[in-house]
């Protein structure tokens, strides 16, 4: 099935764009553009760390309520962008649990202790963990643990499946993930100022009732996922049963806030019209 709303991406002001769209059983309902083109993700990395953290505490690695990051903090903070650090400085802000706000070393200091729990450099416990299993195989993170991956729409639609219907984790685990930690956290959205609540569950952001927002209109609250600085998004949709992904190279700004929420509504609509 081809889906005619994700051609909307030729129309975006970028050099290189490619989207698709997955149901849970990884049936791909549609693509347009170069699915196996490698973008950089910029944010959209969290969410692959934030498996990868969830598969160590499976595997009873780390658990969510254990020490690390700043003094007070537990894994469950650096996850849900509570810890009190600040956004891309090992400064700490806050005492845990009191804002929301949204860290790069958070997610940096959560790579160091998966690393230093597993024995493993984390680039390579995210290869093994996640990207390994799920047949990812042009998935690479060299750096930061919260910026610095590279991926593509092929690979993600892989990743996008697994987040609807988890086969590497607990359901339940990935239903606690998808959950709002730490409800009532008030805290600014990147690019789309403050929020009160800000809703994020374990690496991932929660829509809810946002307004203005990455997602579309008709988006449901559950809606899950992230964007990324570098034009970057992954959405999912339980209420429509579905993902999204959107990789692009140009850097965020006022064409993708005009953009993403015409085409999320667009490939909502045209598939739930079906």
């Amino acid at each position: 099935m081809s889906l005619s709303s994700l051609t909307q991406i030729e129309n975006w002001p970028v050099p290189t764009a490619a989207a698709g769209v997955v149901r849970a059983d990884g049936t791909v309902l549609g693509t347009h553009g170069p699915t196996d083109h490698l973008f950089p993700l910029a944010s959209v990395t969290k969410p692959l760390t934030a498996y990868a953290a969830l598969v160590a505490y499976e595997e009873g690695a780390i658990d969510l309520d254990e020490p690390a990051g700043p003094p007070g903090a537990t894994v469950r903070h650096l996850l849900a962008h509570t810890s009190g650090l600040a956004f891309d400085e090992h400064r700490v802000m806050a005492p845990p649990g009191d804002r929301r706000l949204y860290s790069n070393a958070g997610f940096e200091q959560l790579g160091d202790h998966i690393a230093k729990s597993t024995d493993i450099p984390f680039p390579e416990y995210l290869h093994q963990a996640v990207c390994e299993p799920l047949g990812m195989e042009r998935t690479t993170l060299a750096g930061s643990p919260a910026k610095d991956g590279v991926s593509t729409v092929a690979d993600l639609l892989l990743f996008a499946a697994e987040l609807q219907a988890p086969r590497l984790l607990d359901p339940r685990t990935v239903l606690d993930a998808m959950t709002v930690q730490y409800p009532g956290t008030k805290g600014v959205l990147p690019g789309y100022g403050h929020h009160n609540p800000n809703d994020w569950g374990l690496g991932f952001e929660i829509r809810a009732t946002k307004s203005p927002h990455w997602t579309g209109t008709s988006s449901s609250p559950r809606t899950f996922g992230h964007f990324g600085q570098s034009g970057t998004f992954l959405w999912t949709d339980p209420d429509a049963g579905l993902s999204c992904v959107a990789l692009t190279d140009r850097p965020f700004g006022p064409w993708a806030i005009e953009a993403w929420p015409a085409f999320t509504d667009g490939v909502l609509r045209e598939i739930q019209g079906a």
